[in-house]
């Protein structure tokens, strides 16, 4: 008999009310409360014990009343990372260390003693520039540069390390009990027991970072950008959940972590990376607190000296921690990467819009909805179908009913440049009679309880089995499943979509899998459990990778996640609901996982659950649009939301939305492979280009896209009129609506409509874009490129332009790419070869140029070539003037190439195009 879960036994529990109480609060986490409580601990280290090698020092570390000895470890690496890792000296039995998030094997440098003293010894490497202090009575470590102190470990004395035991041998029961009641080596968490075959584990430290009162990251929290001081509220819990309808403002474990805070200063931005993948809380209290008042004259501000106090306490592992000493947030970015990985380099479909609901309904469904994108002139690029498409969720099947022939759907979409995505839980439905189930089973892929047997729990399809991802095994036998010989009905057109993957077990503790759960290699789920869904979205994307035979880069969206994920595709922020407060927080989510490396991310446009009323989704539409990931998604207990069923004012503001993202997409994929190569997110917070003005530490409402664009979303019901805050005392803002030119340092009252998107571009800057956008990415290169050239105060802009294929390896493999690099300098707008590298040649054509700022006009501009032998040439001839149009009052100068039918100039090497301005004689266009 068939047991599945409806959908609508879930709809009474969003949000709030007794589904939140199935998650713990601080109190019920017991080790947190162990160590919260323990005032301090000395450990104590010795100055005989220390041991320099070509890759680092170690030295033994003691407490002074259990007498644990530990091994400590200090590496650096020549980029400004200082990596700490503390173990048992002779452990029991060996402790779990993370494997898999760290790419390949770091390059670290050898250390040396700059001085030493009775009690401490200074450390130093490279030039100089750093010092590492560490005081053997009791154990500190100072990290300095250039004099000045940034972070202290263990300044306070919290250095915290349960060492694993041999299982109770104690023949007294009373001990036992007390033992247990203390949760040592069992726990009771609502009708849930906990049975911990090592007994208490858990590690923590404490930290100090000089001079920071702002932190950010550590997602994912539904929470503001600034990370909130926790020292009379709920810790940071990191806890990959699956959280129905979750709570905003909440600092409540969401489906992904990423244990990675970064702490930002006029003068330097720092990070702290905790490589761990059990439970973790962190806490964080700032000394004294941030002053709302930033630009409070000098004399009247608190001399006291801003600090921030950070404490990490796990449940389970090791401590390894990496302090990345910046001093730019660039060069964070750029540390963080060189540890996990930069953001994979989407394929270009993928950062079209994606439409997606739990459920369409059958084939006649997926094309009447696909037919409606193109009746009413919105493009798209992929259509999703949720788990309603199995028969009887079970994965890589179809229902033979709703989705007889599968492949010719496919068929159907790619005629169009279309694809599709499918889900696929890591849930396995237990069937005796499916095969998939039978060999997952036979091949010993399933996760184990604590008593040895195979691991069932609760989820979509009934009672299922548990696929341990942990395993390389298990991962390569999942990749084949995605083969085109084995999964039945698929194409190259398909792609895919992990959810549940935290993992969610409807009836487990926390609805998640108990942490005493048996991995490979006999680990307890505990000591890995915020890896999981790392681990089969990392399966996953071997599988898309394998089916190419290694050419095609996979597009896989997964929900849960870990430190590393950005290396394998695309995140969201799970299951949010369809009200303002969700829109809003959206924007600092998602800015705090571009922060911390998960750059491919959005939330669902319009809410997963309850319905919006249409201003809410046109708003939502317009902000998704300025976001990385843009999928609209709804629940199928939802009404239908198809962008054409609110009225014509509706759909013609979503479609401006949409199209508009499209013209933008050479910008958007000109900033990924910002990311894949330097590791600089495509959205940012202010503070991140304006790294001096205090007044943008704490703003989540506004953010940039690259270094050009500022966007406002508007997020909420019923204004007329949005404030936005336009940093820089030197800058100049365009509003792009209207061309109007702003001056930085100024909050600026601006009218808006239901039509309004408020977007500014920074003087200074070239953004390329489509002229049209067509029905999907492929049809963009029907499509002739627009410059939009902003200039400073000086008159100058600079920008590039990244194409490839599209899809392919080739721009890493046969360097397939080709990188334009735009300068406006003394009134030459110039087109240089920004990565001669690249040996991609486009057919791409650069049609007009707007150019915003010019006062007056003197002089037709002009385009010339400056070389002789130019593959391709922006003009194609010596000198020849242009068509343009001059508006003398607002200052925008567009033109148009003469050639090709008077429309089109080829893109591409070292050409440029001068005229004179009236206002400057020695500025020429």
């Amino acid at each position: 008999m068939e047991v599945n879960v409806s959908a609508e036994s879930f709809e009474s529990i969003v949000p709030g009310g007794e589904f939140q109480e199935k998650y713990k609060k601080n109190n019920d986490i017991i080790f947190y409360r162990r160590q919260r409580d323990q005032a301090v601990s000395q450990y104590f280290a010795s100055f005989e014990t220390l041991v320099l090698t070509d890759r680092g020092a170690s030295l033994e570390l003691c407490e002074q009343d259990s007498q644990d000895r530990l091994c400590l470890q200090i590496r650096a690496t020549q980029s400004g990372t200082v990596r700490v890792s503390l173990d048992e000296l002779q452990p029991v039995k060996p402790r779990y260390h993370v494997s898999d998030v760290l790419v390949g094997e770091l390059r670290y440098e050898p250390l040396r003693v700059h001085w030493k003293r009775e009690d401490c010894v200074c450390l130093t490497w490279g030039l100089g520039q750093y010092k590492l202090l560490v005081s053997f009575s009791p154990f500190k470590l100072e990290i300095s540069c250039d004099e000045e102190e940034i972070v202290t470990l263990n300044p306070e004395n919290k250095l915290y390390f349960e060492t694993l035991q041999d299982p109770i041998r104690s023949s007294s029961d009373s001990c036992q009990n007390d033992e247990n009641r203390c949760g040592l080596w069992k726990e009771t968490f609502r009708q849930f027991e906990d049975i911990k075959a090592n007994g208490p584990s858990s590690v923590g430290m404490d930290l100090s970072l000089h001079g920071f009162n702002h932190t950010y990251g550590l997602p994912e929290h539904a929470d503001t950008l600034v990370l909130k001081d926790t020292s009379v509220t709920e810790a940071y819990r990191l806890y990959n959940l699956d959280v129905f309808g979750y709570d905003i403002n909440s600092r409540l474990g969401l489906y992904g972590s990423v244990p990675f805070l970064l702490a930002h200063k006029p003068e330097r931005t720092a990070g702290v990376f905790w490589l761990n993948a059990s439970e973790t809380l962190v806490d964080v209290k700032y000394n004294p607190e941030p002053n709302e008042d930033e630009d409070e004259p000098p004399g009247k501000k608190s001399k006291v000296s801003p600090q921030t106090d950070v404490r990490w306490i796990s449940e389970s592992g090791t401590i390894d921690c990496f302090i990345l000493l910046g001093p730019t947030a660039a060069q964070v970015f750029s540390q963080y990467a060189q540890l996990t990985g930069y953001q994979a380099l989407p394929p270009l479909f993928s950062l079209g819009y994606h439409q997606c609901r739990w459920n369409y309904e059958d084939e006649a469904d997926v094309k009447e909805v696909d037919a409606g994108f193109d009746l009413h002139g919105i493009p798209y690029d992929v259509i999703w179908l949720d788990i309603e498409h199995t028969n009887g969720k079970r994965y890589f099947t179809w229902d033979s009913k709703l989705f007889p022939n599968p492949a010719e759907l496919q068929h159907h979409l790619q005629k169009k440049n279309r694809k599709l995505v499918v889900i696929s839980d890591p849930h396995i439905k237990i069937d005796p009679d499916w095969p998939l189930y039978c060999e997952a089973k036979e091949g010993g892929h399933f996760v184990k309880n604590r008593e040895g047997a195979v691991y069932e729990g609760t989820c979509w399809p009934g009672e299922s089995c548990y696929l341990d991802f942990s395993s390389s095994k298990t991962r390569s036998w999942y990749a084949r499943q995605l083969s085109l010989s084995k999964y039945e009905g698929s194409t190259e057109s398909l792609f895919v979509w992990n959810d549940m993957n935290e993992p969610s077990v409807f009836n487990g503790p926390e609805q998640t899998m108990p942490k005493d759960a048996v991995h490979h290699g006999g680990w307890e789920h505990r000591e890995l459990h915020n890896l999981y869904g790392f681990y089969q979205h990392m399966a996953t994307f071997e599988g898309l990778l394998t089916r190419s035979g290694g050419t095609e880069r996979p597009f896989i969206l997964s929900r849960s996640f870990f430190a590393g994920s950005q290396r394998l595709g695309a995140i969201w922020t799970g299951d949010n609901v369809a009200t303002w407060g969700y829109l809003k927080i959206s924007i600092p989510m998602l800015l705090s996982l571009s922060l911390t490396g998960v750059q491919f991310c959005g939330a669902d446009v319009g809410g997963f659950v309850q319905d919006p009323d249409p201003e809410l989704l046109v708003r939502w539409y317009q902000a998704g649009a300025l976001q990385p990931f843009f999928r609209g998604h709804s629940a199928k207990m939802t009404k239908r939301r198809e962008p054409w069923l609110f009225g014509d004012d509706v759909t013609s503001a979503i479609r401006s939305a949409v199209q508009d993202r499209y013209r933008l997409l050479p910008y958007w994929y000109t900033l990924f492979h910002q990311a894949h190569t330097s590791a600089l997110p495509p959205i940012r917070p202010l503070w991140v280009e304006f790294p001096n003005d205090t007044r943008m530490f704490a703003v989540e409402n506004q953010y940039m896209i690259g270094g050009a664009l500022l966007v406002c979303p508007v997020t909420d019901p019923g204004v007329t009129e949005v404030k936005v805050l336009l940093p820089g005392s030197d800058e100049l803002w365009y509003d792009t609506n209207t061309a109007a030119v702003h001056k930085g340092a100024r909050t600026l009252d601006l009218p808006v409509t239901l039509n309004t998107v408020p977007v500014f571009q920074r003087g200074g800057t070239v953004v390329p874009r489509r002229e049209g956008c067509g029905s999907s990415t492929a049809d963009l290169q029907q499509h002739p490129i627009t410059l939009s050239v902003a200039l400073d105060s000086k008159g100058n802009a600079d920008g590039f332009l990244y194409l490839d294929d599209g899809h392919s390896f080739n721009y890493r493999d046969q360097m397939q790419f080709c990188l334009r690099r735009f300068t406006m300098r003394a009134g030459r707008l110039v087109n240089s070869c920004a990565d001669d590298q690249g040996s991609f040649v486009s057919d791409d054509k650069v049609e007009s140029v707007v150019i915003l700022g010019l006062n007056s006009l003197k002089r037709k501009p002009k385009l010339k070539s400056g070389v002789k032998r130019a593959k391709v040439s922006f003009c194609g001839a010596p000198k020849t003037a242009v068509t343009f149009e001059f508006d003398a009052k607002r200052g925008p100068l567009s033109f148009v190439s003469p050639y090709n039918g008077g429309t089109r100039a080829q893109l591409l090497p070292n050409t440029h195009c001068s005229s004179a301005n009236g206002s400057n004689p020695k500025r020429r266009l």
